[in-house]
Parts: C-alpha cells; sequence; structure tokens
C-alpha cells in the first residue's frame, strides 16, 4: 500500500509539469505568431532585402497550424490541471482517493491519446522550425542553418523577430517533456492497475488500517464498554 500511495502522487506531480508544459508550448507558440502579425511561421518562407538589410515574410502556413498546436496543448494543461484539482479536493473533502480498474482503464485510453497528439505536434513543432531556418539560412547572408543569428537581424515593420527562434524551440522542448511525462503516467497506471481492482489513499486512519492490516485479535476488536461478564 506504501508504494501504491507512492506512485499515485508522483502521477499528482507528473500531472501538475504536463500543466505548466502545456501551458508553456501554447503562450510560445501564440506569442510568435502575434509578433508576425497572425501569422503561423511554421513551414514558413522569408525573402531578403539587401539594401535596406530587411527580412520579410514571403509566405507562411494556414493560421489554423498554429491553432492546432496550442489548442492541443491547451486540452493537454487544461485535463491535467482538472485531474490535479479533482484529486486534491476528493483527498480534503473525503479524506480517501478510491479509483476502480474502470476509472484506471479511461486514464489509460486518454493517455494513449495524448501521446499521440503531443508526438504529432512534436513532429511538426520540429519539421515546421527547420523548414523555416532552412530557409532564412538560404536567404539571409550570414547566418547558418541553426537560424538563431535572425533573431538578431531586422525584420520588416510591424514583424518582431527577436525572439522567435527561442520560443520555438522552447515550445518544441516543452512538447517532447510533456510527452516523456505521459508516457511515465501511462506506465505508472498500468503498475497500479496490476497490483489491484482499485487504489485507495486514506487520510487519518490508523497506521494498520493505512497499510492494509486489518487484522487483530478478538479482545481487539470487541466493544471496549458493554463487555459481557465473564463466569467466575
Amino acid at each position: 500500500m506504501a508504494l501504491t500511495r507512492l506512485l499515485l502522487l508522483l502521477e499528482w506531480a507528473l500531472y501538475i509539469s504536463c500543466f505548466v508544459c502545456g501551458i508553456v508550448t501554447a503562450a510560445s507558440v501564440t506569442i510568435v505568431q502575434g509578433n508576425f502579425g497572425g501569422r503561423c511561421m511554421l513551414y514558413g518562407q522569408v525573402s531578403y532585402n539587401a539594401s535596406v538589410q530587411l527580412i520579410r515574410v514571403q509566405s507562411s502556413s494556414s493560421s489554423s497550424l498554429c491553432y492546432f498546436v496550442s489548442a492541443i496543448s491547451v486540452m493537454v494543461a487544461v485535463v491535467c490541471f482538472s485531474l490535479s484539482v479533482y484529486g486534491v479536493y476528493a483527498f480534503c473533502t473525503d479524506g480517501e482517493i478510491k479509483r476502480e480498474r474502470v476509472w484506471m482503464n479511461v486514464i489509460i485510453v486518454v493517455c494513449g491519446i495524448f501521446l499521440f497528439f503531443l508526438l504529432v505536434t512534436g513532429c511538426m513543432l520540429k519539421i515546421g522550425r527547420d523548414s523555416l531556418c532552412a530557409s532564412i539560412a538560404h536567404t539571409v547572408p550570414n547566418v547558418t542553418r541553426c537560424c538563431d543569428e535572425a533573431q538578431s537581424r531586422k525584420w520588416v515593420s510591424p514583424l518582431e523577430g527577436g525572439r522567435f527562434y527561442s520560443s520555438l524551440h522552447k515550445a518544441e522542448t516543452a512538447v517532447w517533456v510533456n510527452f516523456f511525462f505521459w508516457l511515465i503516467i501511462g506506465v505508472l497506471v498500468v503498475i497500479q492497475r496490476r497490483q489491484g481492482s482499485g487504489v485507495k489513499l486514506i487520510a487519518g486512519t490508523p497506521a494498520g488500517s493505512l497499510f492494509g492490516d486489518t487484522s487483530g485479535t478478538a479482545e481487539e476488536t470487541e466493544p471496549f464498554f458493554n463487555r459481557p461478564g465473564r463466569p467466575q
């Protein structure tokens, strides 16, 4: 029971971490999109005006692509936040958390769905950012394929490319960390599911009941008062 309780607490911590990762991804992508006038720069192409040394956007992806990345990250964050709040609320009000096998099966299904969408989102951010950097490195002089040097270059007003590479890199990193955390969550739930049909974390119970020890002698289990008199 002590091991099960530790796994459950670790699962809560991972939910909170996944919530933070989801918010970081959505915020980073939204900031980049806002700095480029609402354009989605994933898979984008740029051009360079050598006479005035300004970078301009030649083409960009559909805005729905960035909206999709942000929506997946926000959805994961909302689910993680809800699971964390529900766990704390149930523990504080009822003094216990019960999870039957059906509930753990639902979490495993949700975990599989999130792993799929996070994998897709991570690949989109990785390939989309590399495509944009390849266009910048090919067009703008003295910029490597990493394209972080382009953050110090001037862009056509009102575009602001000061931290576009750092923000996209941060968003991608947060997605892959989120993916890894959900992978761990799935493993933890499977382990708890194999340990028994339900998981219970109880507050304020005696040490014996907390660790599943319900054994006791007959004298310990009978009432303290109004015991029947013993024959002389």
